[in-house]
């Protein structure tokens, strides 16, 4: 029987994995830079902790989540997304004494039953940041700052920013009052998502794919025009905030995005590289979530973004992006005694933090060459009875077939 990978997740090969490491290595040094810590949450929590806060009636919830019972017979949840785990650390380790702002990134493995497509597997990976303990809307900018950074960085250019305001628990009761009424006047042309969501969950209609329903809510009223005065002026100072640093952005009034813990800003990077499923990263405030997670009322903001949809685009755009990994040198021994020195040269200069390689196999002198081209080597050097002898040998450039002597106790790499 030959086993092969479970439907919606894949193999990430030697070949790709050093782009992936390349991409990680710019996430890693953007968070840096805006003074974000590595946070690590288990893959697995609690099944509660994740309907509490994404939402019952929320598609990830209702049908998308690994849900399963283990041997204490107790309910518990592949992690779904980020920030949940993340606050429930938050809470858990009293990050909130030790400093009044706590900001921290992730990048892992998420887990959703979804229906496999380009850019959207069972088992995929984003990375995202969340900052604890402010309500500043310079954080509600410095989270879509971050993404676009990378993106940038990376040397991506085209996309762009949709942001809106989804209220708080002052103006948005009214507001969803309104727009109950006006959706149930459409309400036996939903679709049937839609109608659980009109008694429920209204703002979740309006984020509908379904063609239909977009067009039956076309002309209902939208939650940035009813905000409460806190609102609208946190709004307003992000978008100002936005033009000063001349970040191209558009309001889009129906954007309320799939979970159910945001409050007033929320925003969406897409790419138009991406075709229909086009979405780069999303994120937004969530003031709420942390006590209804069982912490201390603490005001929060956060994103993430998919990996593999930014590898996608770094694909399509077909950029050049040097990401494997070639040995710097490949030994070439000659008889029984050099292979042993080149062993153990190797294992020094790797030492060093020189990528080194030698044969393993016991191949001819035309092989070796043969594998250190396979490999790109850089450089090549050639062992054998006379070179150890005098302690001297030849340096050979691959690429420009270039040689010159090197001393064997000393080996230096020309630039």
């Amino acid at each position: 029987m030959k086993f092969r990978t479970i439907k919606g997740t894949k193999d990430i090969l030697p070949g790709e994995s050093a782009l992936w490491q390349y991409v990680e290595s710019a996430v890693r040094r953007v968070m840096q830079s805006f003074n974000y810590q590595e946070i690590r949450t288990p893959a697995f929590e609690q099944t509660g902790l994740f309907a509490r806060s994404i939402g019952e009636l929320t598609d990830i919830v209702s049908k998308e989540m690994y849900t399963f019972l283990d041997r204490s017979e107790e309910s518990v949840t592949l992690r779904p997304e980020g920030t949940a785990a993340t606050l429930r650390a938050f809470i858990q380790n009293n990050l909130g004494e030790q400093s009044p702002l706590t900001k921290v990134y992730y990048i892992g493995p998420m887990f959703r039953q979804e229906r496999p497509q380009a850019g959207r597997l069972r088992q995929f990976h984003q990375f995202g940041a969340e900052a604890l303990g402010a309500s500043s809307p310079q954080l509600d900018v410095e989270m879509m700052v971050l993404p676009l950074e990378i993106y940038k960085q990376l040397g991506i250019d085209r996309f762009s920013l949709k942001i809106n305001s989804v209220g708080c628990e002052k103006c948005r009761p009214a507001y969803k009052q309104l727009l109950q009424t006006e959706l149930r006047k459409v309400f036996t042309q939903l679709s049937h998502d839609s109608q659980v969501r009109v008694e429920q969950n209204p703002l979740r209609v309006l984020d509908s794919k379904d063609e239909k329903d977009r067009e039956l809510t076309a002309g209902m009223p939208l939650m940035n025009n009813h905000l409460c005065d806190e609102c609208a002026v946190h709004f307003a100072s992000v978008q100002s905030l936005l033009d000063a640093l001349e970040l191209t952005y558009e309001v889009d009034g129906r954007l309320v995005r799939g979970l159910d813990y945001y409050t007033k800003t929320a925003f969406e990077i897409t790419s138009t590289a991406l075709g229909s499923q086009d979405a780069l990263a999303g994120g937004g405030r969530y003031d709420l979530l942390m006590e209804e997670l069982g912490g201390k009322q603490t005001p929060g903001v956060g994103f993430a973004a998919g990996l593999e949809r930014l590898l996608m685009v770094l694909a399509k755009l077909e950029k050049n992006i040097t990401a494997s990994s070639v040995p710097v040198i490949y030994f070439v021994g000659l008889d029984e005694p050099s292979r042993i020195w080149a062993f153990l040269k190797s294992n020094e200069l790797r030492r060093q933090g020189i990528c080194a390689e030698v044969d393993y196999l016991g191949r001819s002198v035309k092989s070796q060459m043969r594998e250190a081209n396979r490999m790109q080597a850089r450089f090549v050097i050639v062992v054998g009875e006379q070179e150890l002898k005098t302690k001297t040998a030849r340096l050979k450039n691959m690429q420009t077939g270039e040689e010159t002597a090197v001393s064997l106790d000393h080996i230096t790499f020309p630039s």
